[in-house]
């Protein structure tokens, strides 16, 4: 799967994209990322890319002609791909988003800065936008690496058992159970004696009613009062 990044700031992304799940993914060829900077496709010598906002109000806000250009750019050299903004106005990322995404050939992701990008950006290249959640960041860079990674753990061959994406929080609608390991006892506490029981049909009805249980108290944590 190719994917796309245009940011002002690649070295945010650089590190992370060689480490871990997204750095094996690479190795293995699943995952093809490449970095574009809208400061390339400037035409003054400043290379401006923001400017104030029409209307007045705090801040700046992206040009669209460096942004647009890139993207042209980046499709005309990787091939088409679907153009996704970061942006808070957009729909809500999910696992089932991610699931839509794997399932493309090709992402160009495309991170805001400031007080946003201009709107023709959307319009022009017929992108979609996507929030990572309802809280405000510096810029898209962390909302793409956040998009990337839950994308490149649904690509086959990317995880060592297929099985770990069908058992991860949000597969079933569900948090996941919690999970314990080696020594049986730490601090006093203990880990529950089903899980030591070796029978396998009880160990999956005590996680899957730890993971409604879980699943119960979010709701209520999430519920305005």
């Amino acid at each position: 799967m190719k994917v796309d990044v245009l940011t002002l700031f690649p070295a945010i992304l650089e590190g992370a994209l060689g480490e871990s799940i997204l750095g094996i993914a690479r190795e293995k060829g699943a995952l093809d990322v490449a970095l574009w900077n809208p400061r390339d496709f400037t035409a003054d010598r400043h290379r401006t890319v923001d400017d104030r906002p029409y209307g007045g109000g705090p801040g700046m806000v992206m040009k669209p002609d460096p942004i647009v250009l890139c993207a042209e750019k980046a499709r005309e050299t990787r091939g088409a791909g679907r153009v996704v903004v970061l942006a808070a106005s957009g729909r809500t990322f999910t696992q089932q988003v991610a699931k839509e995404y794997a399932q493309e050939g090709h992402l160009v992701l495309v991170c805001g800065r400031y007080e946003g990008i201009d709107q023709r950006v959307v319009e022009v290249l017929g992108a979609e936008e996507l929030s990572v959640g309802d809280y405000v960041l510096s810029g898209g860079e962390i909302a793409a690496l956040a998009v990337v990674d839950a994308v490149a753990r649904l690509l086959p061959g990317v995880l060592g058992d297929e099985t770990s994406t069908q058992e991860e929080s949000f597969e079933e609608g569900l948090l996941e159970y919690p999970h314990y390991t080696r020594p049986p006892e730490y601090r006093g506490l203990r880990v529950p004696e089903v899980l030591l029981s070796g029978d396998h049909a009880k160990i999956r009805a005590w996680r899957r009613a730890r993971a409604e249980e879980r699943t119960e108290k979010r709701k209520e944590t999430d519920t305005p009062h």
